[in-house]
């Protein structure tokens, strides 16, 4: 089946955002390797404004981080900043704070995250 091609005025914003998420996911969600403790600064490209630098053994600064990182961050800075274990451990969390298009992305792409949080309510 060929790719659909689209004009831009037949996307939705919601279509153009979960596209734009969709390519910073990693391959496989083990590609997440990044650190699990100690101090991680983010470069301006990723943390831009506010906090720069996070403690890992902080909950809320890796919360923060991990926010951030979801956001901001590209497919490389995905695989370098978010670890697989973490990101998995803080999802029911973390995915009642970052937008619902991310969400969307990541649960529809690991099933892994949706298992730890349960069926979602409509």
């Amino acid at each position: 089946m060929a790719p659909q091609s689209f004009s831009s005025s037949q996307l939705s914003t919601a279509d153009v955002l979960r596209a734009r998420y969709a390519d910073r996911l990693p391959d496989a969600i083990e590609d997440l390797a990044g650190p699990t403790h100690g101090q991680v600064p983010l470069p301006l490209h990723i943390a831009w404004s506010g906090l720069r630098s996070y403690d890992l053994d902080r909950p809320r600064q890796r919360m923060s981080l991990y926010r951030t990182v979801l956001a901001e961050g590209q497919r490389d800075d995905v695989a370098a900043f978010l670890h697989r274990d973490l990101l998995i451990e803080q999802w029911p969390v973390l995915r009642t704070l970052i937008s619902r298009h991310i969400r969307t992305v990541w649960e529809e792409h690991f099933p892994e995250l949706v298992r730890r949080t349960g069926p979602t309510a409509a």
